[in-house]
């Protein structure tokens, strides 16, 4: 499975799909995702739901550390000769998906640690986070909510030399302060009518 991303992002209205499609996207992309089975890819989707939102261009590959080594090597090594600029690693188990990815590209490698059926993931998690010092992975929660959060921190980087990421960055936050204050406001509203 090697796909790139395709159509625009979420924050744009639907598309009719009486509509012919747009132009494909044919910008260079900045983000690598790698996984370490397409079984891994139900979790990893709001990672890329989140990257279209933000209009930041990948690709997705399915990498083994294990089953596919010399595919890892290629895949790393390559990585910042085809313009990529962070990589984002999923992997569960053993997990040394992410730790291949960094020992061999200085590009930042941010690892996302899948849920277990064994150890619900924790094997994951330590495989993951306990790097040697002088190979950093930033690694972010198991599953999901780490999915998440590494699509956010991809989009942190990037905003650093992106003045209109920055701003849309500003405004995915604002929007979340916005959505907790109107929740807290409804709360108080339901306690003061129940008394």
């Amino acid at each position: 499975m090697e796909a790139g991303r395709g159509e625009g992002p979420a924050i744009q209205p639907e598309a009719d799909p009486a509509e012919p499609r747009g132009e494909p996207d044919i910008r260079r992309r900045v983000v690598g995702i790698v996984m370490g089975s397409d079984s891994d890819l139900p979790v990893l989707q709001r990672c890329l739901d989140l990257l279209d939102q933000f209009d930041v261009p990948y690709e997705v590959s399915v990498v083994s550390a294990h089953r596919t080594p010399e595919r890892a090597h290629e895949y790393a090594t390559t990585a910042r000769l085809r313009g990529l600029k962070i990589l984002v690693a999923a992997a569960g188990g053993a997990a040394h998906l992410a730790g291949v990815m960094a020992s061999l590209t200085t590009i930042p490698v941010i690892g996302v640690p899948m849920p277990t059926a064994s150890l619900g993931g924790a094997d994951s998690l330590y495989s993951t986070v306990q790097m040697p010092a002088g190979i950093p992975v930033a690694t972010v929660a198991i599953g999901e909510a780490g999915a998440a959060n590494a699509a956010l921190l991809a989009v942190e980087i990037l905003a650093l030399s992106d003045e209109d990421l920055l701003h849309r960055i500003q405004a995915y936050r604002a929007e979340m302060r916005r959505k907790v204050a109107e929740k807290n406001e409804r709360l108080q509203e339901a306690l003061a009518s129940g008394r």
